[in-house]
């Protein structure tokens, strides 16, 4: 959302004010810091061991009396978590339009990835503005029965976000310098796999049988570094940091600020991931993607050759990675596809549709 946030902000068509609900608080700070947003409202909900269903109430509570006093013509939220959801339906409830940015995503499995496909679902009913980033998820709302004339296919703001940070780190020859300090345990001389893992539906067994696809790869390719950023949830950390300790070429990382993110993206090889926006950064820097998932709600990547399905089964990770660790040509066959989910000029296409429609 920062790239809109940022163009809705230097735009004199447009007053906007920017609500926070505190999710995510450790990689949502380093965002706002770095594309200098400044929130208007900052809920700060959330603390440890909450339930869904309390976040959900706590949400809805405190931002009803926000969207009272600013009374907008339009909410904006994106993607698909508690809080985009919580808030379209506070919005709706203050008869107070929705635009959705990331609209139309499915994987028709409301337990997959969950809640998260729950969520957009729901945002889907109440939403007047729905942005989706490809054809596919225009097509999936036509089929809900959403009206032709409230989608539009813009791309994804994601893509515009990820190579403004790109073009950042390029031009900025000491902002690179100090990641590379950062990351100073690897080296030019050995490839990297950076791998990325936090859904839900994987805790317990699945996130075991990841760990020993990561441990199987590291013993059978010892001059490869594996570097895995291991999100702060207890059920992803503890079995992580339990089962891949004291491997020398697997670097357990704290989660990574974007800026960073993106070096490592740009510095690696391949990258295993269950994340949605990996899914659809990974192809505009020419990184082949494995998904460890059984499932995707992004199915143009997998049409478009960017990314790979290979679910949370050993044999089957562990077949696939060093499949395109050893066959040059295939991996880098992979590398050029084109990536399905926009350009960069998602955020123009948005502000030109709103100013048209408002």
């Amino acid at each position: 959302m920062a790239p809109l946030l940022t163009a809705l902000r230097d735009d004199p068509r447009f007053d906007s004010s920017v609500c926070v609900t505190g999710q995510h608080r450790e990689m949502l700070d380093q965002v706002l810091t770095i594309f200098d947003i400044q929130a208007d409202y900052d809920l700060n909900l959330m603390y440890s061991n909450q339930t869904l269903s309390n976040i959900s109430a706590q949400i809805i509570a405190a931002l009803e009396p926000v969207v009272a006093d600013e009374k907008p013509d339009l909410l904006l939220v994106h993607g698909d978590t508690i809080t985009t959801f919580c808030a379209a339906f506070t919005s709706f409830l203050c008869q107070t339009p929705v635009g959705h940015v990331e609209a139309g995503l499915r994987s028709f499995d409301l337990s997959a990835p969950w809640p998260e496909e729950g969520s957009r679902q729901l945002v889907s009913r109440v939403t007047e503005f729905h942005f989706a980033p490809t054809e596919l998820a225009k097509q999936n709302l036509l089929a809900e029965k959403v009206v032709s004339s409230k989608i539009h296919v813009t791309g994804n703001t994601v893509i515009d976000a990820l190579l403004m940070g790109n073009r950042k780190i390029s031009s900025d020859t000491a902002l690179a310098d100090s990641f590379r300090k950062q990351f100073d345990f690897l080296t030019e001389q050995k490839n990297m796999i950076l791998v990325t893992g936090h859904r839900r539906e994987s805790f317990g067994s699945g996130f075991i049988r990841i760990c020993a696809a990561i441990r199987q790869l590291a013993k059978r390719f010892p001059n490869i570094d594996i570097v895995y950023p291991v999100h702060l949830n207890p059920n992803v950390q503890d079995v992580v940091l339990r089962e891949l300790g004291g491997y020398s070429n697997i670097h357990l990382i704290p989660p990574q600020d974007y800026l960073p993110f993106i070096f490592l993206m740009q510095r690696s090889l391949l990258i295993l991931t269950d994340s949605g926006g990996v899914q659809e950064e990974a192809p505009s820097l020419g990184k082949p993607v494995l998904v460890m998932r059984d499932n995707t709600e992004r199915p143009e990547a997998v049409n478009a050759g960017t990314v790979k399905l290979v679910g949370t089964e050993v044999d089957k990770i562990v077949q696939e990675a060093s499949y395109l660790i050893i066959d040059d040509a295939a991996r880098v066959a992979m590398s050029k596809k084109i990536n399905p989910y926009g350009d960069g000029q998602a955020v123009k296409r948005i502000l030109q549709i709103l100013s048209e429609s408002l």
